[in-house]
């Protein structure tokens, strides 16, 4: 724990602390807020206030002629002059000069050395000070010592609001960024989570400039051969769940880059939904929520702070963020070859998607594009059958570019890799929800088995008449009968009708992409 000058920053508080260990963090944290507490398996339990999650109608980003003509403008990037963000600079500054005491980490994003960022962090509370020493790459004593001027600056006064009647505000939070200062303001939510994403926003527009592709993927390796996989997927889906797999690697679970060199992991942690969390379901993740982890928003019994995964009277939203290497098979550094598997994971809540298909390069390009999951009925007051969610890449909240930058730089990297696509259904089958079932886990991780290890590079497949997918008909540890999804439904009729629903979905929601792409990647789409 060391004392450090903020003042080049007009911030001049008499104690920051820099790089605290995480023991002083927990004291700071349990003493500034009552609330603070600590599990019966030793992780921090801290609370993000009204905010349990993230504001993505609140981000904006500066508006710069450096910048304005690589920008994808609209509802995800909404624009903001640059005197806006120096108002909301000085607010948020003005009131970490109010506090006695700050938390600063000085880290790392990315594991190659080649493309990282060094990353500053300045708040006004603990918790999120170990948030971001978990979720960063720690620098080692040395590293530390020559860290230098940051590329990247978050100014967290995340409990102090926005004023919403500054121009361009809407409420009274503000997640800003200025990607030619490298700087984000953050003002009106205390979710941690809005600095994880900060910086792979930042990630996400620096990366392409390079040629790099930034992705919102979670990754492993096979321990023998090094060969690595990535896996795309929307909340919900299974990308963390699957990634942590005792008999690979784990790259990351959720930020990588793809380099002429291979692939590397952009955080140093693990941010894992802890929801129905179980030893038994996911041991390595329920393990790793021990001293060093914070668990956020979670309900505990007070006598035996035993926490209790099930209750979602906070928020369904529970998380566990913890570092990369209390996963007992992680890769350190968290680096790996080019992937030779890249796998799309949807959970199909219509049941008409099949459990694993083998894609074409254009057929890959257009369920990049569509990023295609489905909510469940039941979620919202009013919805009686699963609705369609998409999002670009798999990661659109954190796009800054178009979507067709990111889907060129896939194509061009599968073709020069000669990577395999596939498309896996982790949701339903013989019917969609309320009346067909969930895939078993069991059966998920036997397909990534068999994908894992080749055997289904050359096995049987049908050709799917609405989606075009080339579908895998016989698979190790996967009853046949379930993998043709129309012969699992007892109505065919309605599969006929509630398939061509989808398929009208997805083209629908390619349509708004498709003049950045070419003519062969919006013919690979379902037939409507």
């Amino acid at each position: 724990m060391t004392r450090f000058d903020l003042r080049q920053y007009e911030i001049d508080v008499d104690l920051v602390l820099r790089n605290a260990s995480r023991s002083a963090l927990y004291k700071e944290a349990i003493r500034r807020d009552p609330k603070t507490s600590i599990s019966d398996t030793g992780a921090l339990i801290a609370y993000s206030g009204d905010k349990t999650g993230r504001s993505p109608g609140d981000k904006r980003v500066v508006r710069h002629p450096d910048s304005e003509d690589n920008v994808w403008w609209g509802s995800v990037n909404i624009g903001v002059e640059d005197s806006v963000f120096s108002v909301n600079r000085e607010r948020a500054i003005d009131y970490l000069n109010t506090r006695q005491q700050l938390y600063c980490v000085d880290a790392f994003a990315g594991w190659d050395p080649d493309y990282r960022l060094k990353v500053r962090v300045i708040c006004a509370l603990p918790y999120h000070a170990l948030f971001m020493h978990n979720m960063l790459i720690r620098p080692t004593a040395d590293e530390l010592a020559n860290f230098g001027e940051p590329d990247c600056v978050i100014f967290n006064a995340g409990e102090f609001p926005a004023n919403r009647y500054t121009t361009g505000m809407t409420s009274k939070t503000s997640v800003g960024l200025s990607l030619e200062r490298g700087e984000v303001v953050i003002l009106g939510t205390q979710y941690a989570g809005e600095m994880k994403k900060a910086v792979f926003t930042l990630m996400n527009y620096l990366m392409p400039r390079q040629g790099v592709l930034s992705m919102h993927c979670s990754a492993t390796a096979d321990k023998e051969t090094g060969h690595s996989s990535i896996l795309f997927g929307l909340s919900g889906t299974g990308k963390t769940t699957l990634s942590a797999d005792p008999k690979r690697f784990l790259i990351g679970d959720d930020e990588h880059c793809w380099t002429e060199n291979g692939i590397f992991n952009i955080e140093g942690g693990c941010y894992a939904k802890a929801i129905f969390l179980t030893r038994e379901a996911e041991p390595q993740i329920f393990d790793s929520l021990r001293f060093g982890a914070v668990l956020e928003n979670v309900v505990y019994d007070e006598a035996s702070h035993h926490v209790d995964f099930g209750d979602l009277s906070i928020t369904e939203n529970t998380r566990g963020s913890y570092p990369i290497d209390y996963i007992p098979n992680a890769k350190i550094p968290c680096v790996a070859d080019h992937p030779g598997d890249i796998i799309f994971l949807t959970c199909d809540a219509f049941g008409v998607l099949p459990p694993v298909s083998r894609l074409t390069p254009e057929q890959a390009e257009y369920h990049f594009i569509s990023g295609y999951t489905a909510k469940v009925a039941g979620t919202e007051v009013g919805v009686t059958e699963p609705q369609a969610t998409f999002s670009p890449c798999f990661g659109g909240p954190f796009l800054v570019w178009h979507p067709g930058k990111y889907a060129q730089l896939l194509s061009e990297k599968i073709m020069q890799h000669k990577a395999t696509v596939w498309l896996i259904n982790t949701g339903w089958s013989g019917g969609a929800y309320g009346t067909g079932s969930r895939i078993k886990l069991q059966f998920t991780r036997a397909i990534l088995d068999a994908i894992y290890s080749g055997q289904l590079s050359n096995a049987q497949t049908e050709l799917d008449p609405i989606f075009g997918l080339n579908v895998i008909a016989e698979c190790p540890g996967v009853p046949s009968e379930i993998l043709i999804p129309k012969n699992t439904w007892r109505d065919k009729e309605q599969y006929e009708v509630t398939a061509r629903k989808l398929a009208g979905l997805l083209a629908k929601n390619f349509a708004a992409y498709a003049d950045g792409l070419g003519e062969i990647a919006r013919e690979a789409g379902p037939k409507v």
